[in-house]
């Protein structure tokens, strides 16, 4: 990973979050079109998310200046929400839970399996955070989202968790109809305003690593 470059996003004020889109996540053929421009919304090509009053966006960007992942940053903490390629039939998520709980316990994490509204939910507690990983099968594709914090700041009560389902539920996946290996993660695509502000921070940050060579 190269950098982290932050564009701050914030939504307008309002009271309280409750996205227009409630049931979810969907794919795009199933909600109106009109719903996805909304001013409290982020498209990022194969997801289309609702911001948070208040929230921010982090982009983590590739060597490349390609954007690799798109966080909510909230008060209460960190929110991640990716979609993958996966095949027709379900089962797809209950696989990736257990592809986590070993990489989550090479690293001496706690984990506990928790229910949650889309079925089981994988909570690990490590030293330097506490995480909950949520995931959704669809046709043909899956949704992962990460909620990282503090200890205890994913507990199934928390502010947290409660936002997190609250997004997802709203959460809209553009599929697509490009072939990709299953587990394999749908491209990212920013809007145009931000990905030129991240452009020109990436050639600011190449031009700025040029000088300190020559100097």
């Amino acid at each position: 990973m190269d950098a982290v470059e932050e564009a701050a996003v914030e939504a307008p004020e309002q009271p309280g979050f409750a996205p227009e889109l409630t049931g979810g996540p969907f794919s795009a053929d199933e909600v109106d079109s009109d719903v996805l421009e909304g001013d409290q919304r982020l498209d990022l090509g194969s997801v289309n998310v609702p911001i948070p009053p208040g929230g921010q966006l982090q982009v983590e960007m590739a060597p490349d200046g390609s954007p690799q992942a798109v966080h909510l940053m909230l008060p209460s903490g960190r929110v991640t929400v990716a979609a993958y390629a996966a095949p027709k039939s379900p089962g797809t998520w209950e696989s990736v839970i257990g592809e986590l709980s070993n990489s989550m316990e090479a690293q001496s994490a706690a984990l506990s399996l928790e229910a949650g509204p889309w079925g089981n939910e994988l909570v690990a507690l490590t030293q330097q955070a506490e995480l909950r990983f949520i995931g959704v099968d669809g046709y043909r594709w899956m949704i992962r989202l990460v909620a990282a914090g503090p200890a205890g700041s994913a507990a199934a009560d928390s502010e947290l968790t409660a936002a997190s389902r609250a997004i997802l539920a709203s959460t809209v996946v553009r599929r697509g109809t490009d072939p990709h290996p299953p587990k394999s993660p749908l491209p990212i695509t920013l809007p145009p305003p931000m990905a030129e502000q991240l452009a020109q921070a990436h050639q600011m940050r190449i031009e700025q690593q040029s000088e300190q060579q020559e100097a």
